[in-house]
């Protein structure tokens, strides 16, 4: 009889597919829930917790991408917090200095991190691990420091204030709630046809074994680049949404310590999964809050702490403890 792994048990395929067939509405139900809440957020929240709730959403899109790299291609990033801020500076400078309307400065910014993440991504022609780690960690570093030498242009260490969105109807903060919600479930559906897609099934093989991969006649470098231009994309985008949702930019918004919170969030909320980045999210907006009453400097620490923490103990992340708990309930039910 033909059998999968579940744990540590091997369990037979049509028991697995049975299994499955109960999840499913249970798994609807969820989904349909999850759409009300979402919908009714804004007409519930006071103006602050919906606030809160927008940058969550805005921090999920940048961790949909993030995982692209980490949790589907199995590399380390350090590098994201920079991309985020490009995409951030992008659509404030095009705002408060060209006054261009905010929803032009979204292509803008993600077609400028795309071009970013490509040529980021291009060290996965030669290094892997570790080493890209490092030039991404550069990435991160460097950024903070450049954008305080340009003053005329970025508002320099002082920041740069800009012009939220005017809602044409409901109210200004409930306005752009719905426009984060709305890139956030149009990234989620396309990450997860991309996952799907010949090339993520590659990104997939090439993490689980990369010199079988190259047997196979995959091109390991080539995915890489694609996944950090699609990922740097993700960040940009973000990082637009950011400006648009706090009206504010400055160069210590961005720093390493960004960088790292943001992979902590893909590590905690639970690498190669759709609901991991939402999850993820909510880490990235706690984990400064309750670190930086300590020092400047926790956050980034906290958060490595964190990621050490989390592969040791539960591997999959929040996501993969809450799929084991509804199957242990439908298991339990059946």
């Amino acid at each position: 009889m033909n059998t999968v792994a579940a744990g540590h048990r091997r369990l037979p395929v049509g028991q697995v597919a049975g299994d499955r067939r109960q999840t499913w509405p249970w798994r609807r139900a969820g989904l349909g829930a999850v759409t009300v809440a979402a919908v009714a957020l804004p007409f519930v929240l006071p103006p602050y917790l919906l606030f809160q709730a927008t940058l969550v959403l805005v921090y999920a899109i940048a961790l949909l991408g993030l995982d692209l790299v980490v949790g589907h291609g199995g590399q380390i990033s350090l590098g994201h917090g920079a991309f985020f801020g490009v995409g951030a500076y992008t659509a404030a400078v095009l705002i408060a200095r060209l006054g261009l309307p905010y929803p032009l400065t979204l292509p803008v910014a993600a077609l400028l991190t795309f071009a970013l993440g490509w040529a980021a991504g291009l060290p996965a022609l030669r290094l892997r691990g570790l080493y890209l780690a490092m030039v991404t960690f550069a990435v991160a570093v460097v950024l903070p420091p450049l954008l305080k030498r340009f003053p005329s242009i970025t508002g320099g260490a002082m920041g740069l204030p800009v012009r939220t969105p005017r809602a044409p109807v409901l109210d200004d903060d409930q306005w752009v709630y719905f426009l984060v919600l709305a890139v956030a479930v149009t990234g989620s559906l396309w990450i997860r046809n991309l996952t799907a897609s010949r090339g993520g099934r590659a990104l997939t093989a090439i993490r689980e074994h990369r010199a079988a991969a190259e047997v196979l006649g995959m091109r390991p470098a080539t995915h890489m680049t694609h996944a950090f231009a699609w990922s740097a994309m993700y960040a940009g985008t973000a990082g637009a949404l950011y400006t648009w949702t706090v009206g504010f930019v400055s160069p210590d918004s961005f720093t390493l310590s960004l960088s790292i919170t943001l992979l902590a969030g893909v590590v905690i909320g639970g690498p190669a999964t759709l609901a991991g980045p939402l999850l993820g999210a909510f880490v990235v907006m706690g984990v400064p809050v309750v670190a930086q009453e300590l020092n400047p400097a926790a956050p980034g620490i906290v958060s490595g702490l964190l990621i050490v923490l989390v592969v040791y103990a539960a591997p999959t992340g929040l996501a993969g403890l809450l799929r084991k708990a509804a199957w242990g309930v439908v298991r339990r039910r059946a």
